[in-house]
C-alpha cells in the first residue's frame, strides 16, 4: 500500500466568481491568500433512553473562510459586491498537489465546488502591517467534489510562465520562447557541435 501524501496548505487555493458571470468569465484566484478553511459540519445531539442512546443529526452546514492581503483587483471588488448586493457566488477549493491525467492528457485537479453567499468581509488596517481581509462564505446546499482543468491564465496567476526575449504580444504571449520540459534534459549539445 502506498504511503499517504501529506497535503501542504500552500497547495490548496480558492477561486471565486459571481454566479451571474458564469457565461462571461472563468473562476478567478483570490490574490495573496494567507489562510483558507473549509468547514463542513453537522450538529448532533443524543437522547438517553432506557434502551441506550439515540442520536440525531442536523442538516449539513458549510462555511468557507479565506484570509488574504487586501489588494486592488476585480476579485477583491467582486467580493465586496457579493456581500453588499447579496449576490450568489461560486467557490472552488483547488488542491494543486492532487491531480490526474484524463484520456486527453490534460491535467485535472481535485476540487471542492460550492455555491453560496458572502456572509462576512472583515477588513483590518493596522498602521504597521499590510491591510488584510477575512471573507466568510456560507454555502447553500451540499458542496460537490470533482476534478477541474486549470485554464492557462489560472496557472500563470500561481507562477509566471517562461517567456523568450521576443516581444510578448496578444498574438504571441510567449515572446518566442518555449518552456522547459523534462524531455529537454541533455539536449542542445548536438546543435552546438553542428554549428562549429
Amino acid at each position: 500500500m502506498a504511503k499517504p501524501q501529506v497535503v501542504q496548505g500552500m497547495d490548496v487555493v480558492a477561486y471565486v466568481r459571481l454566479y451571474e458571470n458564469a457565461s462571461k468569465e472563468a473562476g478567478q484566484l483570490i490574490p495573496y491568500q494567507t489562510s483558507l478553511s473549509f468547514d463542513p459540519q453537522r450538529d448532533s445531539d443524543t437522547t438517553q433512553t432506557k434502551d441506550g442512546v439515540v442520536s440525531t443529526t442536523s442538516s449539513l452546514e458549510t462555511e468557507i473562510e479565506v484570509e488574504f492581503v487586501n489588494n486592488i483587483s476585480k476579485v477583491s471588488d467582486d467580493l465586496y459586491d457579493a456581500l453588499i448586493k447579496n449576490k450568489r457566488v461560486e467557490i472552488w477549493i483547488v488542491n494543486l498537489a492532487r491531480r490526474r491525467n484524463k484520456e486527453t492528457d490534460k491535467i485535472e485537479y481535485h476540487t471542492w465546488y460550492a455555491q453560496g453567499k458572502v456572509s462576512e468581509d472583515s477588513n483590518d488596517n493596522d498602521p504597521d502591517d499590510n491591510s488584510t481581509r477575512d471573507v466568510t462564505f456560507t454555502v447553500e446546499g451540499e458542496p460537490q467534489r470533482g476534478w477541474t482543468e486549470m485554464p492557462e491564465e489560472s496557472r500563470e496567476e500561481l507562477a509566471y510562465v517562461f517567456r523568450g526575449l521576443g516581444v510578448a504580444s496578444g498574438s504571441d504571449e510567449t515572446g518566442k520562447g518555449t518552456a522547459w520540459k523534462d524531455a529537454d534534459r541533455g539536449t542542445g549539445a548536438e546543435t552546438i557541435a553542428k554549428q562549429e
